[in-house]
């Protein structure tokens, strides 16, 4: 009895190492299974595209090569619009008044003298007057200096009557001086000041010639000297400030070329060359405000601005394509090579939907990764992830309609 449990303990031993065995191996052949499934479908995403001739010529689609360009690395910057605060006005009587005239309008471009308004106040015949009166008296007062010099000389007059004299005589050709120039500040001429042609009004100039930006008084306003009829803005010296980030400050150097466009219109671009590189942060910004010259073209910019501008830094000749030969695929960049090699390669055994035909000609394109660099006059700096032969043929325009080909191909399969 002993001798048959023991044989039957030993066939069920063996029954579940025979069972653990089976279990491991079925294991190791679904991991393998599974490994080669990802690699199949890794291999399954299409790398080449087959063109006719027809087609590329249909599309648009041309070949070149990698050339070695001469490009400049740039920096990317905001900025502002700014006037200098000398060609900057704002005009003002230095007299107080009532503004008969308004000659300008918001927008209105003037000349430096130019009449922008006129005001009116009695105050203004006193002060001709005043200055017709003090003529007279001088007139007066110089005999008067003349008699008492004759007495004086012979010693027929006291000393103390010529000084007197003299001093009067002084005093008044003083106050002459202060009311020409009070007259020739309202802008009226005192040699043409008479009784008859007394002015009640003076007329209000432009200090600098610019662009009328604002107008604060109206017709029949009092006016003083606190009280800003107009201002002006000569905006062709208006110049670029550039707000720079601490890490791009030691690239920055006078003379470079900035070019700029308005944030709210892309459409124009503009030019400025850096003159000035400022020593400070801004505010609570940490830029430092870099100031340019706008050169060139300067219509339709105005004081306050925004502007996004890009700083050409140094060239450097390295090897690029035109910028239409580099697609964006799932955040990659790829640009397509002439090849040898045929989209059966990377298929499956067998007919399949969207195969081209044997008996039509076809160019093969294969899809390489590259590494985007400075971009400029139209070309990109490319580094290609593998190494591509040097006489290379390359999509260099229209080559999303190649992606476009690989991309349809990989979804009929």
């Amino acid at each position: 009895m002993k001798l048959k449990y023991n044989s039957i303990y030993l066939v069920i031993i063996s029954l579940l190492i025979m069972s653990c065995g089976k279990k491991e191996e079925s294991t190791e052949k679904s991991v393998v299974k599974t490994e080669q499934n990802q690699k199949h479908n890794e291999e399954a995403v299409p790398t080449i595209a087959a063109l006719t001739e027809e087609q590329m010529k249909s599309v648009g689609i041309t070949l070149g090569s990698i050339e070695m360009k001469e490009l400049t690395s740039t920096i990317k910057a905001n900025g502002l619009l700014r006037v200098p605060n000398n060609n900057k006005a704002t005009i003002t009587s230095l007299y107080g008044g009532i503004i008969k005239t308004l000659n300008v309008q918001v927008g209105s471009f003037v000349k430096k003298g130019q009449i922008i308004a006129s005001i009116a106040n009695p105050e203004f015949i006193q002060l001709q007057e005043d200055h017709l009166t003090v003529n007279s008296r001088i007139t007066f007062a110089e005999q008067e200096y003349r008699r008492q010099r004759e007495l004086f000389d012979n010693d027929a007059g006291a000393k103390k009557n010529l000084q007197n004299a003299d001093a009067e005589l002084k005093t008044l050709r003083s106050r002459k001086a202060s009311l020409q120039n009070r007259l020739q500040m309202m802008g009226i001429n005192p040699g043409k000041v008479s009784n008859g042609n007394m002015r009640s009004g003076l007329v209000i100039t432009a200090p600098i010639s610019g662009t009328i930006s604002s107008i604060s008084a109206q017709i029949g306003s009092y006016v003083d000297m606190s009280s800003p009829v107009a201002e002006i803005i000569d905006n062709s010296s208006i110049h670029l400030d550039l707000q720079i980030f601490e890490t791009d400050l030691p690239k920055m150097k006078v003379g470079q070329i900035v070019h700029f466009k308005l944030t709210n219109n892309p459409e124009s671009e503009y030019d400025a060359r850096v003159y000035s590189i400022g020593s400070s942060f801004e505010n609570e910004s940490k830029t430092i405000s870099v100031h340019c010259d706008v050169t060139g073209n300067k219509a339709g910019l105005i004081d306050g601005m925004n502007i996004t501008g890009i700083v050409s830094l140094d060239k450097s000749t390295t090897a690029a394509v035109p910028n239409e030969a580099i697609v964006d695929a799932e955040g990659k960049n790829y640009i397509f090579v002439q090849t040898d090699k045929k989209p059966e390669e990377h298929e499956e055994a067998g007919e399949k939907e969207g195969k081209i035909k044997e008996h039509a000609k076809t160019i093969n394109f294969e899809k390489i990764e590259i590494v985007k660099g400075t971009s400029d006059v139209g070309y990109t700096a490319i580094t290609p992830v593998r190494a591509i032969p040097d006489d290379s043929k390359i999509v260099v325009k229209n080559a999303f309609f190649v992606n476009a080909k690989l991309v349809n191909s990989g979804e009929h399969e």
